[in-house]
């Protein structure tokens, strides 16, 4: 896998579909790598004529890790923006919407289509907001708009998601275990992944990288961007939010905020959809995605 400098620091990416085809940028969510994106999803933009770039965030995968930075002080983010003061992070979402237009620089894209979920659909947000003449179109898939009033997620997601587990250099099993009754949450009752095909996954992704403290800094650099609607307001590009109906992690409020912040987008909530790209719904996704990039040569 080629790894390319962008905005000044090493970054891993893939490329998949013909090389004629128009850009579009895959960014994933918190702590998640590249990885984490269904080769089937990616195999069908590819196929349906797109350029796809799918990259490992700073601090995640096989990108680059901020070891100087050590592990945020989580108490004392929540305390500076509850006292109206800068938090101390290593980095914010702009900084990582700053990654993924240096890696369009790098891979000599002017423009793209940009796709992102969860935090990445923050960070693709983030894209539109602070570089509109880079974006094509924009997908945001499970987000939100850090808006403070919003329902927070349920509590079960939320532990699962700040619990962590037992380490895999410690006990391998507990941790696959951990992380297989993690998705069953994340995942809703309608859509759970095949265990055995969910336990491999796991497992690789461990065997290619393991970063916990890299989860952590981009936690803070979720928490310290704070409400982002100001931002989110000014975003131009044509826009298509999707939401699952389901799910736990980020409520369906997260979208419906979205979309009511970002001028002339589309809103489409997915019922029985948790905080996953369930295999089902690929098909779906992409068709949703196409809704956006149809958009935009609309208006070219």
């Amino acid at each position: 896998m080629p790894q390319i400098t962008a905005n000044g620091i090493p970054l891993h990416y893939e490329l998949h579909g013909p090389e004629t085809g128009e850009p579009l940028l895959l960014i994933m969510g918190l702590g998640a790598q590249m990885t984490r994106w269904p080769p089937a999803f990616v195999a069908e933009l590819a196929a349906r004529g797109y350029r796809v770039v799918q990259y490992d965030n700073r601090d995640v995968g096989l990108s680059h890790k901020l070891d100087e930075a050590g592990a945020p002080d989580m108490p004392e983010v929540y305390k500076a923006l509850m006292t109206g003061q800068k938090a101390q992070v290593a980095y914010l979402l702009s900084d990582m919407a700053a990654d993924g237009v240096g890696l369009m620089d790098a891979l000599g894209f002017e423009r793209a289509h940009i796709v992102g979920a969860s935090m990445g659909g923050m960070i693709a947000q983030m894209i539109a907001a602070e570089h509109p003449g880079r974006v094509l179109s924009l997908t945001s898939i499970m987000s939100t708009t850090g808006n403070p009033s919003l329902p927070p997620a349920k509590p079960e997601a939320m532990e699962r998601l700040t619990q962590r587990g037992p380490s895999p250099l410690e006990d391998l099993e507990g941790f696959l275990d951990h992380g297989v009754a993690g998705a069953a949450i994340m995942n809703g009752p309608n859509y759970q992944a095949d265990e055995a095909e969910l336990r491999a996954s796991l497992k690789s992704d461990f065997e290619r990288s393991f970063y916990p403290v890299g989860f952590a800094r981009q936690m803070a650099a979720v928490v310290a961007s704070g409400d982002r609607r100001a931002a989110l307001a000014t975003i131009t590009a044509p826009t298509v939010v999707v939401h699952g109906a389901d799910d736990p992690l980020v409520p369906p409020t997260g979208g419906e905020d979205t979309h009511a912040t970002i001028p002339g987008s589309e809103l489409h909530i997915l019922p029985n959809m948790g905080h996953n790209l369930p295999k089902p719904l690929i098909g779906t996704l992409c068709d949703l995605i196409e809704r956006a990039t149809a958009r935009a040569r609309a208006v070219a």
